[in-house]
């Protein structure tokens, strides 16, 4: 099996695999993230972030991460 292609989260700079052109819909779909929260990532972002930024983000988290305490 191929190793899947990683990205680096723009946010918390973790490396995870963005799901947005596989065959099966991405985990991020599963999200709800307000219009407000959408508007404020796509200025300050550029591409997908990691799962666990995005369920941080949407829990009320600050658009920058503390990288200290997201990986070990």
């Amino acid at each position: 099996m191929p190793t899947l292609p990683e990205h680096c989260c723009p946010r918390c700079g973790g490396a995870f695999h963005c799901g947005a052109r596989d065959a099966e819909p991405c985990p991020c779909t599963g999200l709800t993230l307000d219009a407000a929260l959408q508007q404020r990532l796509r200025e300050r972002f550029v591409g997908c972030l990691c799962l666990h930024c995005l369920h941080a983000l949407a829990g009320g988290a600050a658009l920058d991460a503390d990288t200290r305490s997201a990986w070990p």
